[in-house]
């Protein structure tokens, strides 16, 4: 149940951004072992000069199709985490041409009691869910 909120610069078609969001999903399916239709995702756009995201002193540029994608998660492994980073530009790259270096990915985490789906009850915590 990664919440997954996706930053980028505005201009794209509803096709590309539906396109954007399923590959994403596709990426948290087959690398962090959550179950199908566990889908959360926001995409907000944003005028260039709302949005600021350097190379960390990499010695890199980033392009207009700069993106951050940060998902709030419950622990994933170290293993999980990386073949995540590497799925998701990998499909990024191949299905919609977005440079590699575009894409900064973070995980926030937090637990079980950090999540209400609905009723204002921790599902997690109720046995509602595992």
């Amino acid at each position: 149940m990664p919440l997954m909120k996706i930053d980028l610069l505005s201009g794209k078609t509803d096709a590309e951004l539906k396109q954007l969001l399923d590959l994403s999903y596709q990426a948290m399916l087959e690398t962090l072992g959550i179950p199908e239709g566990d889908r959360y995702q926001v995409i907000t756009q944003h005028e260039p000069s709302e949005m600021v995201v350097l190379d960390t002193g990499l010695g890199f540029e980033r392009s207009e199709n700069k993106m951050i994608f940060s998902l709030t998660s419950r622990p994933r492994t170290t293993e999980q985490k990386q073949a995540f980073y590497r799925r998701l530009v990998t499909l990024l790259h191949q299905e919609l041409n977005i440079s590699t270096k575009d894409i900064l990915i973070n995980f926030v985490i937090n637990d079980d009691e950090d999540w209400s789906f609905k009723d204002g009850e921790a599902q997690f915590l109720t046995g509602e869910l595992s």
